[in-house]
Formats: structure tokens, sequence, C-alpha cells
């Protein structure tokens, strides 16, 4: 096990715990960040419960980590994709075995071939077929909305859109949305304790998700039908069917890959419009702008804050000597940040054009469904630029306690709406 010394030699170059979930309570600390990219932008951060990790900090550096899956392992024997240890904790914290590894926690070329059963269901032909029906329900969504009055627009319309669509693309009904909402919260949320009650409170939480994730799996054994759940159900990999287990695992990576981003990247747009009205007059006044806008959106937003390697030899990176098996955290929310990239980083400008960032993750973990995030920001975003003249945020937004997800429990805003005629 390594400590601080060992690595840097001094425990002054200690600026901050990247891991305190308390740290993104009230925002995310970005001029911590900004420090540490000056300072240390491959920094070693103490853990006081394991062997410490170095935080990647630099969008440079995060494509150069990601373009070596070989070297900076994501593998869940390694420790997989998060800060803790996923081969030493579990996503329930509860040490269940009956749930396998995601693909998200595979190096290649087991990741490729796993990845590639669910991709089928996001091809540019599915998304245009579905396009209709997304927008349908966001204009149904914001029918419900009263305009001019305070609601929470986290769960009248940025949480139960993307659950929507995932329902449509697993084959289940409009009413699961709310299941899959609790769910999701629970895996994602191992430091907030309005998550995670207790133990007890989570096992119960599991116990029902995987009873209804196994039903599924034999109805979609049973009966195939051509949605993403049936396609994993009936997955043959490497000659080998995948199995409940694997199927479980990749259900919960499915589920938060497909609606947490997209969920967080909305109600963040919403704050950043309200407080840069200018942005939201230009949308208004240039609806083309919709195309690019929504990849400011999620840069601005980083709603996935970080993903986690660990090195498979020594190596370095920027000069610092890392050794196997050092973890090796990538800050995607500081890399979209990084000033030599983005100007003016700070400054939410959805006039920033064909922009790169890294808010889907970069190299072969790429998030799969990014075309259908984006789709459904620009639907979002182009009805309610048809019908609100601006956004008032009426309190300060809770925000998930979480070192993982940039997310917000709630959003409580009047949507002013558009005279007509303008």
């Amino acid at each position: 096990m390594h400590n601080a010394s060992a690595h840097t030699g001094d425990d002054r170059n200690f600026i901050c715990d990247l891991k305190d979930a308390g740290l993104y309570l009230a925002e995310v600390p970005h001029q911590l960040f900004a420090r540490l990219r000056r300072e240390q932008p491959v920094y070693w951060n103490p853990e006081a419960d394991g062997a410490g990790f170095w935080a990647v900090t630099r969008y440079d550096d995060i494509l150069e980590v990601s373009r070596q899956p070989g070297l900076f392992s994501s593998a869940h024997e390694n420790g997989g994709h998060r800060i803790f240890n996923e081969n030493e904790v579990s996503v329930a914290n509860s040490g269940e075995s009956l749930i396998g590894t995601p693909f998200i926690s595979l190096d290649p070329p087991e990741h490729v071939h796993y990845r590639a059963t669910i991709v089928p269901g996001l091809t540019a032909a599915k998304l245009a077929d579905m396009e209709v029906r997304i927008r349908q329900r966001a204009s149904d969504l914001l029918d419900r909305i009263p305009l001019g009055e305070t609601v929470d627009f986290v769960q009248a319309f940025a949480a139960p859109l993307p659950l929507l669509t995932l329902a449509e693309l697993l084959g289940l009904g409009p009413d699961m949305w709310q299941s899959l909402y609790h769910w999701t919260n629970a895996f994602i949320g191992e430091d907030d304790p309005e998550f995670r009650r207790s133990p007890e409170e989570m096992a119960q939480v599991m116990g029902a998700f995987m009873a209804w994730a196994q039903s599924l799996y034999d109805a979609r054994r049973a009966t195939p039908t051509d949605d993403i759940a049936s396609m994993m159900a009936n997955a043959v990999v490497r000659g080998r069917p995948m199995g409940l287990a694997d199927f479980l695992g990749n259900m919960i990576l499915v589920l938060v890959g497909g609606n947490e981003t997209t969920r967080n990247s909305i109600s963040h747009s919403v704050l950043a419009f309200a407080q840069a009205p200018d942005q939201w007059q230009a949308l208004r006044q240039s609806p083309e702008l919709a195309r690019t806008a929504v990849r400011e959106m999620v840069r601005h937003a980083s709603p996935v804050m970080h993903m986690r390697r660990t090195a498979t030899a020594d190596t370095s990176l920027r000069g610092v000597p890392i050794r196997k098996g050092d973890k090796v955290v990538l800050w995607y929310v500081s890399a979209n940040r990084d000033e030599a990239v983005f100007p003016d980083a700070d400054r939410f400008d959805i006039r920033r054009g064909e922009i790169k960032h890294v808010g889907f993750g970069t190299g072969q973990h790429v998030c799969v469904g990014s075309r259908l995030a984006e789709m459904q920001l620009r639907i979002a975003f182009g009805l309610l630029a048809e019908r609100v003249e601006r956004f008032e945020v009426q309190a300060a937004p809770r925000r998930f306690r979480s070192n993982f997800i940039n997310g917000l429990k709630n959003l409580d805003v009047k949507l002013v709406p558009a005279r007509r005629g303008q």
C-alpha cells in the first residue's frame, strides 16, 4: 500500500481531498480544480481508507490515459471504474455477489464484445425513428407545467423525459419511470444518506430491483423482441450466452447511463440559462444554434465528474512516476474547464460550436448513448425556447452528496411564458 509521502516526498503538497463527497455538496469546487491544473495537474490524493490515487485534471492528459486501455485498465479485477475498488465493494455496498460485471468495468477485447450487444438498439436509424415520440413526450410533460408558477423542474421534466425514453428502449411501459428513478438514485448514491438511508433499506431496494430484472430477463429470453433488454438477455458473447448475473450488472449500467447524464445536463442547463439570460435569448432568436449548443450544455454541466483507471505497469504522466497498481482518476469535470482547450472556460457560451468535451468520457469507454442524450437535449430546449421567455430560479437547488455524479435533486423554477409573437 502506498502513502502520500511515498509519492510526493512532501505532505505539504496536499491541497484537497477530491474523494470527499462533502466537497461537492454546495457546488463543484471549480477553483480548486483550476489550482490543481496550474500547480499539480497529476495530483497525489491520499485516502483515509485506501492507498490513495492520482487525480488527473488536465484535458490532454485525460485523453492520453484514455488512449491506452492496456496500460490504464478499467477491469473489475483491477478495481473497476470508480474511486473505490469494485472488486472489494459492490454497487449496493452489501457484498452482493449475484450481480455480474458491467461492460464499463471490462477491458478490450471483452469490453468491445459486450458493448456491441446494445449498439444495435442505438443506431442512427433507431434514433431517427424515436425522435418523434421523444418530442411528443417532451411536449406532453411541458403541457403539464403551469407557466409562471414555481415547479420542481427535475421532477416535472428533467427526470421523467430520459427515463421515459429509457423505458421505450427497454420495451417497458411508461409507468415504470418512477421505479427506475428510485433505483438509479440508489445505485449511484453511496455517499448520500437520502439515497442510502440504511443497509436494510438498501437491501430492500436491491431485492426489488433484482426481482424485477430477473422477471424481465426471463420474459425476454422466452419471447425476444427488438428492445435493448432483449438484446442483452439473448446476447452470445464469444460463444457464451449472457447469464442473469451479467444481465443484472449491465442493466444497472444502462439504467444509470441512460438517464443520469441527460437528466442532470437538462437541470444544470436550465440553471445556466437562468444565470446567463443572454444565452437563452440567443438560442430563442437563433434556434439553429441548438445543434451544437447541446455540446456546451454537457461540457458546462459535466454530469459525470470522474472515471477511474488502474496502472498495469510502471509508467509516467507529465513526468510524474506512476507505479503498477496505482489508481488513476480522470476528472472530466476539471478537463471540461481546462483553459488551454476552452477559452474563458467557466463561461456558459452556446456559440462555442463543434467543441470536443469529455462529458461523455473519451476513448473506448465513450458513452454509447451520447447521440441519444444530445438529441433529447436538443428537443427539450427547442420546445422550451418556443414557450419560455426566461427561467427564474426560486431557490438554490439541493445537490447530490457525491464525488461521482454532479446531480441536482430539485430545481425550483418559474418558467416565464413567452409573449405571443415573441
